[in-house]
């Protein structure tokens, strides 16, 4: 238990310099945008004392490193700045836009998991015939299948299938809270688009994984006392199987959270990713910058998740 908590120890104490490193980049980054931020909230025709009187008012004739403490210290307080002309607080825009992504990425995330693992232990238990090389084409065409691509095809099926009002591909998303029905309906075509290519490549890695447990000595022992081969894989197989796949996991809900970006703009949701497309469109660099920073810090947080469950389903770990 001490090396489990020491373990853990360790990933909270790297959470704020990772978090710090972030917000370094993306600071310094966004500093370096041609964009004036005075002349995107006033707009073009503002005049050069009005321009003026803005810089001043929010500090941007200070050096480069004031304004980065002073942009950190009001982080601290969930201050992330403010855009446009009437002062729209940034955070606020992120408080409404963040559900809807994170939202998005985690059903992507549970079809790409479940369509996974049952692809990926048929193909393991059977090898070389033919449920395994169909199943290995399907897996590679997913993979090469963008997920804005496919997202495009599933809008034309849908049109064409006059499918549209029992699968909306566009229009608000309803609370899932209130109409979990209508939630899913207008969310399930997006999150499939996300998902096949992590499915893809997922279930190469669960096949991959499977197919060197299954040939350790454990499982032919275990079949060879009588046990039934279902059990073991159920009760042995599939869950020391699932170790390299969970750390891969991590990795691909980056991939996920950056793909819901492009299918949230596709299909006409307003996540994150409408938000820095008409941060961008806009001239808006507090908001893009406390966009990109929030997808950051909420990628290494997902991340630092991941690698507890990983210390959890492998009691090796925890000895390190």
């Amino acid at each position: 238990m001490s090396n489990l908590l020491r373990l853990i120890g360790r990933r909270l104490i790297a959470l704020p310099i990772m978090i710090i490193g972030v917000t370094l980049l993306v600071f310094f980054l966004m500093a370096l945008s041609p964009v004036d931020p005075a002349y995107s909230a006033l707009g073009e025709s503002a005049s050069q004392a009005q321009v003026e009187q803005y810089r001043a008012d929010h500090g941007l004739d200070d050096p480069i490193w004031v304004q980065y403490f002073r942009y950190m210290g009001g982080l601290v307080h969930g201050d992330l700045g403010t855009y446009s002309a009437s002062n729209k607080p940034v955070a606020d825009q992120i408080a409404s836009a963040l559900p809807i992504t994170l939202q998005l990425t985690f059903l992507g995330l549970i079809i790409a998991v479940v369509i996974a693992v049952i692809l990926g232990v048929i193909s393991a238990l059977y090898r070389d015939r033919w449920p395994d090389q169909l199943i290995r084409v399907i897996s590679i065409v997913s993979i090469a299948m963008p997920s804005f691509w496919l997202g495009v095809l599933l809008i034309l099926a849908v049109f064409n299938a006059h499918a549209f009002q029992t699968f909306p591909v566009s229009g608000p998303l309803p609370s899932f809270a209130s109409n979990p029905g209508g939630w899913f309906r207008r969310m399930i075509i997006p999150a499939f688009a996300l998902a096949v290519p992590v499915a893809g490549q997922f279930t190469r890695v669960i096949r991959t994984s499977m197919v060197e447990e299954l040939d350790k000595d454990y499982v032919r022992t275990a079949l060879g006392f009588g046990i039934p081969k279902g059990v073991v894989v159920a009760r042995n197989v599939l869950r020391n199987a699932l170790i390299t796949p969970v750390t891969v996991l991590g990795l691909r809900i980056g991939y996920l959270i950056g793909g819901a970006v492009v299918i949230e703009v596709i299909f006409g949701l307003q996540g994150m990713g409408m938000t820095i497309v008409n941060g961008i469109a806009s001239g808006y660099t507090l908001l893009v910058q406390g966009v990109v920073l929030v997808v950051a810090i909420t990628f290494i947080i997902i991340n630092i998740v991941v690698d507890m469950l990983y210390i959890l389903i492998d009691p090796r770990i925890r000895t390190v």
